[in-house]
């Protein structure tokens, strides 16, 4: 799965990194510790150019009755989303990328659950495959929100969790956000899981854990990376 991320750069670095037309953030301030139902930036194609905006994280389907569904759906598996009706409609139509420079996962250790930030080598972004909805409230609102799709874990990523989340190779945006992409088979090409020698592990502070904590102390090793 996937149910936190970090996000640390500058807007403008974003904007350029993906050449965004418009932005509907005037500023990005550095996230430590993003967690599921707080807003995240997302880029989208609306066929005239990629925008970036904001989206909660957790989707709530069109037919929901109640917006609180959205917490139990922040990640949809690559593998069936196609088949599942709170998914179907996004995967053909609503892709979005949620940009990210790393996510964290627990690894099960004999000391307790240890959390890991998995980084891509090097250093650079990770473009997070999502889907997203935009929900009308019985009152009247709009409550744009979105998912994470993952995928079964890389070699790297298989002794901290058996999945992880789907990471667009950079070449490859432009077709993830393509609206007129419906093909199931091109698709699943895009959904397989990033390389392992392209990311990195590394061991942080278990303050992570508590989704009031968001500083830079939280991304710094605490361990050997892998």
């Amino acid at each position: 799965m996937c149910g936190r991320f970090t996000l640390v750069i500058s807007l403008e670095e974003l904007i350029r990194y993906y050449d965004i037309d418009s932005s509907a953030l005037d500023a990005l301030a550095p996230r430590y510790n993003i967690a599921p139902t707080q807003q995240v930036p997302a880029l989208i194609d609306d066929g005239r150019g990629r925008r970036l905006g904001t989206l909660r994280w957790g989707l709530v389907p069109v037919w929901a009755n109640d917006e609180r569904i959205g917490s139990r759906m922040i990640n949809a598996r690559s593998e069936t989303a196609a088949a599942k009706s709170a998914f179907r409609e996004a995967l053909a139509r609503r892709r979005c990328l949620i940009p990210a420079d790393g996510f964290y996962e627990w690894q099960k250790t004999d000391a307790g659950k240890q959390p890991m930030r998995i980084v891509r080598k090097g250093g650079g972004l990770l473009g997070l495959a999502g889907l997203y909805e935009v929900w009308r409230a019985p009152d009247g609102r709009k409550v744009p929100t979105c998912t994470i799709l993952t995928t079964a874990a890389n070699n790297l990523m298989a002794p901290i969790h058996d999945r992880m989340p789907v990471v667009i190779p950079e070449p490859q945006t432009a077709r993830w956000l393509d609206r007129t992409l419906r093909d199931p088979a091109e698709l699943t090409a895009l959904m397989q899981p990033l390389p392992s020698e392209e990311l990195e592990a590394y061991p942080v502070d278990r303050a992570v854990g508590n989704v009031a904590n968001d500083e830079p102390r939280l991304i710094e090793p605490r361990g050997p990376k892998r």
